[in-house]
């Protein structure tokens, strides 16, 4: 299965590479809301998504997919299964930061194998198999093994669970005290490969779904890091919306410790 899951991976990155011609070359960017305010959502979204779900279907023709947009989410323990984020970090995109991307994770029967983000505005591509190690442009990539207090903590805000802000905010300032500096960048998928490419050593979120850390989770893995919800329990791959942290071993003990204080 790992010899297969390796020719996937490279169609998924093949095709995230085709689809991302579409991000970079957008114009007049019109957002739409979906639940809300700050829930938003482009053509380019929806663009993205469908030439990737036509490419890696005829790369794994039965495929069924687990998307963000449309609608699409078939059943979680599929044969085969792709998890698509068509572009993540979508109000970056809005607002022309030039820091989102394209995150697609491959499971089959409810296990996750292959996983590919792909930054187009750096040509940053994060990838792994599982059992295989993390690459970032074909390169090893490894986490961080420094403390927290030596690490830079990346953070979401959750901004689509705004009963989760108080929260958020508050274990912030205690990460912030805790470690080098903070960074909110605004793209679950990209700071899960900040902490495999040991860039920072913890990222923690309240609350997120399935395609926005999928591939991630399984490179920060695949790098020698350590992936739970911000309670210390598993990681669900499943059609919730739980909290996450990743990090190195240490830094992310020192996480949990800080929330037991």
């Amino acid at each position: 299965m790992n010899r297969e899951a390796n020719v996937i991976c490279e169609a998924i990155r093949t095709a995230e590479r085709e689809a991302a011609e579409l991000m970079l070359h957008a114009h007049h960017v019109l957002a739409e809301c979906k639940t809300g305010h700050r829930d938003v959502v482009t053509e380019y979204d929806r663009r993205v998504q469908a030439l990737l779900m036509e490419r890696l279907y005829a790369a794994v023709p039965g495929a069924k997919f687990f998307c963000e947009e449309n609608d699409q989410q078939d059943d979680l323990h599929a044969e085969d299964l792709f998890i698509i984020d068509p572009i993540d970090g979508t109000m970056n995109f809005v607002r022309r930061f030039n820091h989102s991307c394209i995150s697609v994770a491959y499971m089959h029967r409810g296990e996750l194998l292959a996983g590919a983000v792909y930054n187009p505005y750096v040509d940053e591509m994060f990838y792994a198999v599982r059992g295989g190690g993390a690459f970032l442009n074909d390169r090893p990539i490894h986490v961080d093994t420094a403390p927290l207090s030596e690490s830079v903590a990346c953070v979401g805000t959750a901004p689509y669970r705004p009963e989760l802000t108080a929260r958020t905010f508050s274990l912030m300032e205690k990460v912030y005290r805790a470690s080098l500096d903070i960074r909110r960048q605004g793209s679950a998928a990209l700071d899960l490969c900040s902490v495999a490419a040991g860039r920072a050593g913890l990222y923690y979120e309240m609350s997120l779904s399935l395609w926005d850390y999928a591939a991630g989770s399984l490179i920060v893995q695949e790098a020698g890091g350590v992936c739970g919800t911000v309670d210390g329990a598993p990681l669900p791959y499943d059609s919730g919306k739980p909290s996450i942290a990743a990090g190195g071993k240490q830094a992310l003990a020192d996480f949990l410790a800080l929330l037991s204080q």
